[in-house]
């Protein structure tokens, strides 16, 4: 009898154990599509129900053969423009190659603008990036600004360089004195304004500075999430941080934060699927 007992535990024990393993595997690779409406009146006319799909975070992962897999999801959602908060690539396995695989197909399906990431600022090798982004047809806005035009009517997408171009590691803290006299400048234009970062853990910078629509990633959804609780922990915000997933609100700012879809220092996600933000805009 008791042998058959400990047979009977050991092999609830492995199937528990084949069943985590499982779980592991789609939680890091199955992507996720999430959907927001964004509702406000300073949006013209003309750019009512234009989608904005947001990706963050590659870090050169893989999503099938040529990237299909992540292309197909990001087409699906019929964008007018996608947006990419930085890290495409992750310094300490570098890979620009498959990043842009990713970027050779995402032309294909809309024009992408581009800000950059810590991880970007700290390979060493931005200027390669940039230039491979350039040739494939990426608008880079760090520190700069676009405007798009719809018949009469325009909105500006602005962007900012990440601020880990001046430091080393995480140690040194975050340099926010370019960036703060960056948006300073764009403070007190009242046109519609969308604001590419990558760092969601400066929000209220963002809203000091009247920025309207705000897309960031970096937090990778808290890497572990807490069913009812939210992220684990994130770069820049440690434990239990607050700007993880979904949408944040103060005054008359919106922030959107990705939880990204690749992984760096730890390799799994739990209760984090890849996520692949669509945004989708509505003039009131």
């Amino acid at each position: 009898m008791k042998k058959m007992q400990i047979k009977h535990k050991i092999l609830i024990a492995v199937v528990f154990i084949i069943g985590f393993i499982c779980f592991m595997i789609w939680q890091n690779n199955s992507m996720a599509i999430t959907k927001f409406e964004y509702f406000n009146e300073k949006i013209p006319s003309e750019f009512d129900d234009f989608t904005i799909a947001h990706i963050s975070d590659l870090h050169n992962k893989k999503f099938g053969e040529d990237q299909i897999k992540i292309l197909n999801k990001v087409k699906s959602a019929s964008p007018d423009i996608i947006v990419i908060t930085g890290d495409l690539i992750d310094r300490r396995r570098y890979d620009l190659e498959t990043a842009m695989i990713f970027i050779m197909g995402a032309i294909d399906i809309a024009p992408v603008y581009y800000v950059s990431g810590n991880h970007e600022a700290w390979s060493g090798k931005f200027s390669s990036i940039k230039e491979s982004l350039i040739d494939t047809g990426v608008n880079i806005i760090d520190n700069t600004e676009i405007e798009l035009f719809k018949g009469k009517s325009s909105i500006n997408i602005l962007g900012v360089s990440d601020p880990d171009f001046f430091t080393s590691d995480y140690l040194e803290g975050t340099n926010t004195t370019e960036m703060t006299q960056k948006l300073n400048q764009w403070s007190t234009d009242n046109d519609f304004k969308i604001l590419l970062s990558h760092r969601p853990e400066l929000f209220d910078l963002y809203c000091d500075n009247n920025m309207d629509l705000i897309f960031t990633g970096h937090a990778h959804g808290g890497q572990f999430r807490i069913p009812f609780v939210g992220g684990l922990i994130a770069p820049d915000q440690g434990l239990f941080p607050q700007f993880t997933s979904g949408s944040y609100h103060k005054n008359s700012s919106t922030m959107f934060v990705s939880r990204g879809l690749g992984n760096s220092i730890v390799p799994i996600r739990i209760f984090n699927r890849p996520e692949i933000v669509v945004v989708t805009l509505k003039s009131k």
